[in-house]
């Protein structure tokens, strides 16, 4: 699977289409089959091709089709298979089906239909994907909300992203911060839910809820509907047929930027159901790796994230998996629930992996069970992998993507004894074409082993910004490649490895934090006269942000804690500060701008010789 920036391609024409609902003559197979071999034969080096397990083709075909489509073939080829086990209780995938239609019928007596943009600000629970789905079959567009940006962020996305109706839960986490906006943006009608009601026991599991204050009170007025009555319908929706799924939009996936406020991801129904296709490419050979319809997937990756979505919500329905969905990552649950349900597939960060391999309760479960795991989001240190690979018995896979490549874009084979590169990120994944261009001169392609900065096309790139065409234009190259601001190279065998950025971004716990956002709200410290922040390296995050002080003539240098109560505020959980150093000066260029690199050369001298 892809390691995924949050904000942040074997021959021959082998067709092969798993979904029930596609046959080979279908025109959609045709075309796509069509298409990727224009792009073969205008390919005159692709070298990750002999790289590729046996039975995963980098030219299969990849089927343009709606994002619902991928539950309703599921449905119809395993109606009574468990779809979701949340705290025990389970909905089989007709269930599932069943909710998501009457969620679709109650949002469009809301109003929701095409053009219409719907808000989710939810934890993982099957709210999530009754929802997710819901919004889909009555014609809108899901816009995904993160509980962990601060108050301007989620102003700027409701109001960017033209959000009236969101659905949330009554949650501490959740609920407080979105009731704060009604009234003062455009959203205007909530739905709110109870994490309690999609559990075994809810009347009791909600007491233990509200004993423990996880629950705020909701008011119940025009403005609020509780989920429940959402869903109280018959689930006889309008449904709305989509002309062409590569330029219908199905989610805005907010992604940071180095000025400070997200930009609009737009992602097609192509976009999404193109991913999961290339996942599930990469899972095939002889014998596959996974198999359709016997698969059980530990989620606790958060959904809203890019990498959740399309791996443990859309690739995991595409496959006919059972999702055992955890609220948040707590490492002891992981491993009893991995070793008690017997779980196949677990996806997530590095930082994951090296709490389960370093868990105290770790020698007293079988993690034998795990075929399929993958790691993204940050790079994995090679001694995790090591680890996991000798407890579980299962080699971490590791990849590349972005949030506008749904995340799909490079892979680390599963299969046993294929290639794999220690320090790589992997190979373009099936469909999935990248060259690097000049840093130097962008308006050139470097050639094999040279660096330069990756870009990508696929069908899973996004269709552009939201309201952004200058944003749009600015990303993409002449010839329709995608510029990814990283900087890499490719060997002999196609594999990749990225060495720098060319735009200054951390990647902390898989999540995007842009430095000038950190500095600029860091500014408005009064004993502030000049700071740079930088990445040092986390054995737990991958990097922290570090912010390096010079006060002002005078002024009291606050302590870490008093910087951080300044900044609660003004960043998100992600973003925040968690090492400072006040220092007289700041190294400046030679004309006088401040200067990170000798900050980077200096903390890397000091990992490197840890006094």
């Amino acid at each position: 699977m892809a390691a995924v920036r949050s904000q942040r391609p074997s021959v021959g024409c082998s067709i092969q289409i798993r979904s029930a609902a596609v046959e080979r003559d279908d025109p959609r197979v045709l075309a796509a089959v069509a298409s990727q071999s224009q792009e073969t034969m205008a390919m005159n080096d692709m070298p990750w091709i002999k790289s590729y397990p046996a039975g995963v083709h980098w030219d299969t075909a990849i089927v343009p089709m709606t994002v619902q489509q991928i539950l309703d073939d599921t449905i119809a080829r395993w109606p009574d298979r468990p779809a979701v086990d949340f705290m025990g209780k389970r909905l089989s995938y007709r269930e599932l089906g069943d909710h998501v239609n009457r969620a679709a019928r109650g949002l469009q007596q809301l109003g929701v239909k095409p053009g219409v943009h719907v808000g989710l600000f939810l934890h993982n629970t099957p709210h999530y994907i009754i929802s997710f789905f819901g919004v889909l079959k009555a014609g809108g567009t899901v816009v995904n909300y993160s509980p962990l940006d601060a108050a301007k962020v989620l102003e700027h996305k409701i109001e960017d992203s033209r959000t009236d109706v969101l659905i949330t839960l009554d949650h501490v986490t959740l609920y407080p911060q979105m009731a704060g906006m009604l009234g003062k943006t455009r959203l205007r009608k909530l739905v709110v839910g109870s994490l309690a009601e999609m559990t075994t026991a809810p009347d009791a599991i909600a007491a233990q809820m509200k004993a423990s204050k996880q629950v705020s009170d909701v008011s119940w007025d025009e403005n609020h509907l509780s989920f429940a009555d959402l869903l109280d319908n018959d689930g006889s929706f309008e449904s709305h047929p989509i002309a062409d799924p590569r330029e219908t939009i199905a989610v805005l996936q907010y992604t940071g930027g180095t000025t400070g406020l997200p930009k609009g991801a737009m992602l097609t129904h192509g976009n999404l159901s193109a991913a999961c296709q290339q996942y599930r490419e990469t899972t095939h050979g002889h014998p596959p790796v996974l198999v359709e319809g016997q698969e059980r997937l530990l989620a606790v990756l958060p959904p809203f994230h890019i990498y959740a979505l399309t791996v443990n919500v859309l690739f995991a329905i595409l496959y006919g998996a059972e999702i055992v969905q955890h609220v948040r990552f707590d490492p002891q649950a992981a491993l009893a629930e991995i070793a008690q349900k017997q779980v196949s597939v677990f996806c997530g960060v590095p930082t994951m992996f090296t709490a389960l391999i370093n868990h105290p309760e770790t020698p007293n479960h079988s993690l034998r069970s795990l075929k399929y795991c993958g790691s993204g989001g940050a790079p994995l240190p090679l001694e995790v992998a090591q680890q996991f690979a000798a407890i579980t018995g299962c080699q971490l896979t590791e990849g590349w993507g972005m949030t506008e490549t749904s995340p799909s874009g490079t892979f680390t084979p599963a299969q046993p004894g294929a290639m794999r590169k220690a320090g790589s990120c992997g190979m373009p994944s099936p469909g999935i074409t990248i060259r690097f261009l000049s840093v130097d001169d962008p308006t050139q392609y470097v050639p094999l082993g040279q660096r330069g900065e990756i870009c990508i096309k696929g069908a899973n790139v996004m269709k552009g910004y939201w309201n952004n065409p200058q944003a749009t234009a600015d990303v993409f190259t002449a010839d329709g490649f995608m510029r990814t601001c990283d900087v890499g190279y490719m060997d002999d065998d196609g594999f990749i490895f990225i060495v720098d950025r060319t735009k200054d971004m951390l990647l902390c716990s898989g999540y995007n934090v842009y430095p000038r956002v950190l500095e600029e709200a860091i500014y408005k410290h009064p004993s502030v006269e000049e700071v740079a922040v930088i990445g040092v390296h986390d054995a737990y995050r991958g990097q922290s942000p570090k912010a390096f002080i010079k006060l002002k003539a005078g002024a009291a240098a606050p302590s870490l804690g008093e910087l951080q109560s300044f900044l609660k505020d003004k960043l998100g959980k992600h973003e925040m500060v968690q090492a400072l150093e006040i220092r007289p000066e700041l190294p400046k260029t030679a004309v006088g701008k401040l200067s990170k690199k000798e900050l980077y050369d200096e903390e890397q001298r000091k990992r490197a010789n840890p006094a």
